[in-house]
């Protein structure tokens, strides 16, 4: 038996008389995303709205202009690599499920960089502290 795959369904279409962020909505819960995914990507959608001022649409913006808003959280807004790519996620969402435009291999936003976690290393000094004090307790 073959797995079924997105594709092979016909796509949702939120009620085109609702409000961008009600059909937003619409569409996040015919897919039974969770709750907070819904928060968040709203919110995120709202951001990138709010990002080329409230009287454009999403649907007049270009790949070109989601580029520049995922760049700019990174450059001026010093966000980690994790929050942009929910925010990534988030404006992939609307386009591709609420608007029915495809940007797909089109974003070459400026990507932040995860810093590489340190280990920590105690100096000699504090390590031979350390095993004097484990010294006592073990007599």
């Amino acid at each position: 038996m073959e797995k079924s795959d997105d594709r092979d369904k016909p796509q949702f279409k939120p009620n085109p008389n609702s409000k961008l962020m009600d059909q937003v909505r619409e569409v996040l819960r015919y897919h039974h995303y969770a709750y907070r995914t819904e928060q968040s990507y709203c919110q995120w959608i709202l951001r990138y709205i709010r990002f080329y001022g409230t009287q454009t649409h999403p649907k007049d913006l270009s790949a070109q202009d989601v580029e520049r808003f995922l760049s700019d959280l990174v450059v001026n807004q010093s966000v980690a690599a994790s929050t942009q790519h929910q925010a990534f996620n988030a404006l992939i969402f609307l386009y591709n499920k609420v608007l029915n435009i495809s940007l797909d291999g089109k974003i070459q936003a400026i990507r932040s960089k995860r810093s590489p976690k340190l280990p920590t290393v105690l100096s000699a000094k504090e390590t031979l502290r350390s095993l004097a004090k484990l010294a006592v307790h073990m007599h």
